[in-house]
């Protein structure tokens, strides 16, 4: 095609700050296990090269980022080189995209009645588990996909890892990829021992796994009680595999592995779908985090027919949920006074979509925990929510500080009450040293209200009763009287009689 000179220049400028951008991103992620970007971020940069790139063939680079997986083997460990590369999929952001990579296939196959199999994608770290004469003889990260990090002795402490496959009939030397992970129990276990030595506390369950199996000593990583789900064979000598993906998994699983359980296989897109939509809903019911689905042709032998596009499979593509993180801006830390009159400091952020929902604040803990991770007002910050669970800034992007932030201390009197402020020897917490504070009131009555199950009372009625001097603690709601509650605006009798 022919291009406007200053085009291509600008355009190779354009996509010379891009790479060294994702370049920055992947050495964080990868290597120091201290990602600054959400993955919705990381991604974008990534889609923007890549457009570059496709609208401008001659720009592209070997090193380009778009050529490889991303990361590099840390020092500490021996490096692996991988005997079939590892190499990441093709995201699907939206049912559109999912039925273009579909068609996509299908016109290079010739065909269009395959079927695929769908697994929930593990928020986990790729590993490659080689076995000789049926033993456990290797374990590596997946690294930049052609030379990883040797971490056998880590793995080894995973109980879900076979030392030794079952049965008789397998290949004189095989390999197994798999996603290590985390289970949320055990995360959340973790944070709270890390708080309680003072300690940084991990970001996610993705996080804390890569460090985990990346210890020097492994009977850290054996206390750490990581899982794995194994998702493919990587290769296999003597060709003694199964013809497809599904039945893979099924032969792995007599062989000892634990694939997903909840792996299944579908012929029609739609059906892709409501397995998609079930698992989106359902996600927070597990013990692991997934950010997605990964769709891949059952048929084997369509793998090497349709090959890869640089350097990613065309058979395969992970079709992702709506990110759970996102970045936003921190313009003010309030606070809450909690029933006990702890005083819990929050975000306010400028609104930002977490995960389909609309964030307009997210919990900052206590005072100790914004020092430890050291956000200021100002900052550009990483906001995550699982579940239903109340969002929370996981830290600042310190790369992007202009030095017009502004570190936070905690108010020494009450801002509802102006009483003096307390901090307990020992305690990460203060609290407000007034027992009568209207919010400290107001949380007490609310949590009784809710422990006794008063129907028809709920907060704003508690806050209009308080106002009006109608209560001032949980026993004053037994001797509230109809008519001093029909007299209060927009209180009908019914509501009266229900209370």
């Amino acid at each position: 095609m022919s291009c406007n000179v200053d085009d291509v220049r600008e355009a190779q400028v354009k996509a010379e700050e891009l790479r060294s951008q994702v370049n920055y991103h992947d050495y964080l992620y990868f290597v120091k296990d201290a990602p600054e970007a959400s993955d919705a971020e990381y991604d974008e940069l990534m889609r923007r090269l890549r457009a570059i790139e496709e609208h401008y063939p001659e720009l592209i680079t070997p090193d380009s980022p778009t050529q490889r997986v991303g990361g590099q083997a840390a020092n500490a460990f021996g490096v692996v080189e991988h005997r079939l590369p590892m190499l990441s999929l093709a995201n699907a952001q939206s049912y559109r995209q999912l039925e273009a990579w579909h068609k996509r296939a299908a016109k290079l196959a010739g065909r269009d009645d395959f079927q695929m199999v769908c697994e929930p994608k593990i928020d986990g770290l790729a590993v490659a588990l080689v076995y000789e004469g049926g033993r456990f003889v290797q374990g590596a990260t997946r690294g930049d996909g052609y030379q990883g990090e040797n971490i056998t002795e880590n793995l080894r402490t995973i109980r879900s890892i076979p030392m030794k496959v079952r049965g008789k009939k397998f290949p004189a030397r095989f390999e197994v990829r798999g996603e290590v992970y985390m289970p949320k129990t055990m995360f959340e276990r973790l944070n709270e021992d890390r708080a309680e030595a003072g300690e940084p506390l991990y970001a996610n369950p993705r996080n804390s796994a890569a460090g985990s199996v990346r210890q020097l000593d492994s009977r850290i990583t054996a206390s750490r009680r990581l899982d794995i789900f194994v998702y493919q064979l990587g290769w296999a000598d003597d060709g003694a595999a199964p013809a497809t993906h599904h039945e893979t998994l099924r032969w792995l699983h007599e062989l000892g592995f634990r694939p997903n359980p909840d792996a299944e296989s579908f012929s029609e897109l739609e059906d892709v779908q409501r397995f998609y939509n079930g698992w989106e809903e359902r996600r927070h019911d597990l013990d692991y985090e997934i950010d997605g689905m990964v769709v891949k042709i059952d048929d084997i032998s369509l793998w090497e027919e349709l090959g890869y596009v640089g350097r990613e499979p065309r058979w395969a593509i992970a079709y992702k949920f709506p990110p759970m993180q996102a970045t936003t801006k921190l313009n003010k830390i309030s606070i809450n006074v909690g029933r006990t009159g702890s005083l819990n400091p929050y975000a306010e952020l400028e609104p930002v979509q977490v995960g389909g929902v609309i964030v307009r604040q997210a919990t900052l803990h206590n005072e100790a925990d914004i020092r430890r991770k050291d956000i200021r007002v100002g900052d550009i910050v990483i906001v995550q929510r699982a579940g239903d669970v109340i969002p929370q800034v996981v830290g600042p992007v310190i790369s992007r500080r202009t030095g017009k932030e502004r570190r936070y201390r905690l108010p020494k009197k009450c801002p509802v009450c102006r009483s003096d402020v307390e901090r307990p020897e020992g305690e990460a917490m203060a609290y407000c040293s007034n027992m009568t504070c209207p919010a400290q009131m107001f949380r007490w009555i609310t949590h009784f209200v809710h422990v006794m199950d008063i129907e028809g009372l709920g907060e704003k009625w508690i806050e209009v009763l308080l106002e009006n001097g109608l209560i001032k603690d949980p026993a004053g709601i037994y001797r509230l009287r109809k008519k001093k509650l029909i007299e209060l605006p927009r209180m009908g009798e019914k509501l009266a009689d229900k209370i």
